[in-house]
């Protein structure tokens, strides 16, 4: 078995240039769009920091995204680039209360990829598009030297039209609210380092990446109070409660015997040392609902197969010693902090 190298994108002391970890998801990403990007583009739209921007087109609410992937391998157990581009986009759509309907992509493509790759990776995000219900209507391709695009990069948007009744932003979140999870942390970002190292575990993990369109609509159908959702990518559970902590201007409190991880999951974090609420997934979410609808809602959630391991894993609180506290296993309590950078790399 290929000897596993871990690699830190640790950051400098120095803000001087653009590093590995700015595109982690962590704090390293925060400052990056708060000093450089946030000063020049500052809008209403923008300033709800969430997955995608709500806007009024005449009497419609339209859901408006845009999302890169840099994922290394392009090939990995349960997906690839392909549908892993659809779903992150469809999803970030999803978590503004819309429904996706339609998609553009871009592709840059290295000189000397092998047409058979590109081939599989069309299909499957044709075959993506079609699960999740989305026309890929307009798009682009470009190509670049040898050695200087590493295989293929894909960007896609997506438009959807907002079917909440109201605003599904970080600032809708109240104290009080349960904090649910849809289902166990961890499975994609295993699963595509698995490859990378040439890693074997006693049980297969597969990418949980997955259209999340479904379980949202069903729980706003309930009649569910949902006051905020986030898709766990980057950074994982942590960043997003983080994130989402951060703009409110709340605390959390979670309790980690709660947090659905699978045995085959847990076990490869161990022997890796990386801790499972930090790995990104592509199929999960969670959302943050009035405690009198966190039964129901839960319920609700379980109903539908890509959250059928739903659970509550918390509250937000008005007041925090920090702002996302984990309750461990053991009893103890800690600060769940928002790592620099991500403990996997080009993982999405």
């Amino acid at each position: 078995m290929k000897k596993f190298e871990l690699a830190c994108p640790a950051p400098l002391p120095a803000w001087d240039q653009v590093l590995l970890a700015h595109g982690g998801g962590g704090k390293l990403s925060q400052q990056l769009v708060e000093k450089i990007f946030l000063p020049e583009f500052l809008n209403p739209e923008l300033a709800a920091r969430h997955d995608g921007a709500v806007v009024r087109l005449g009497g419609s609410r339209l859901a408006f995204t845009t999302d890169s992937y840099v994922v290394r391998p392009l090939i990995f157990p349960g997906g690839c680039i392909g549908d892993l581009a659809v779903y992150g986009t469809v999803n970030d759509l999803a978590m503004c209360g819309a429904r996706p309907l339609y998609l553009s992509a871009g592709f840059i493509l290295e000189e000397g990829l092998p047409m058979e790759t590109l081939q599989t990776v069309v299909v499957s995000m044709g075959e993506a598009a079609r699960r999740a219900g989305v026309a890929l209507v307009t798009g682009d391709t470009k190509v670049v030297d040898k050695g200087k695009g590493d295989g293929m990069f894909i960007t896609t948007a997506g438009i959807g039209v907002v079917e909440a009744p109201a605003e599904i932003v970080p600032a809708s979140v109240q104290p009080g609210d349960a904090v649910i999870l849809s289902g166990d942390l961890g499975s994609h970002g295993v699963a595509v380092l698995s490859v990378r190292e040439g890693l074997e575990f006693d049980a297969p993990v597969r990418s949980d990446a997955a259209p999340l369109w479904e379980p949202v609509e069903a729980l706003l159908k309930a009649g569910i109070e949902v006051h905020c959702l986030r898709d766990l990518t980057r950074g994982g559970l942590a960043s997003a409660l983080n994130e989402i902590a951060s703009a409110r201007g709340a605390g959390m409190r979670i309790e980690e015997a709660a947090v659905p991880v699978t045995d085959a999951v847990r076990g490869a974090c161990e022997i890796l040392g990386l801790d499972p609420l930090y790995v990104a997934n592509e199929g999960r979410f969670t959302a943050f609902v009035p405690e009198s609808q966190a039964g129901r809602a839960v319920e609700i959630l379980r109903a539908v197969p890509v959250s059928a391991g739903a659970a509550r894993i918390g509250r937000v609180v008005a007041e925090c010693s920090g702002p996302v506290l984990l309750r461990s296993r053991i009893g103890g309590t800690r600060v769940l902090d928002m790592l620099s950078g991500e403990q996997l790399p080009r993982i999405c």
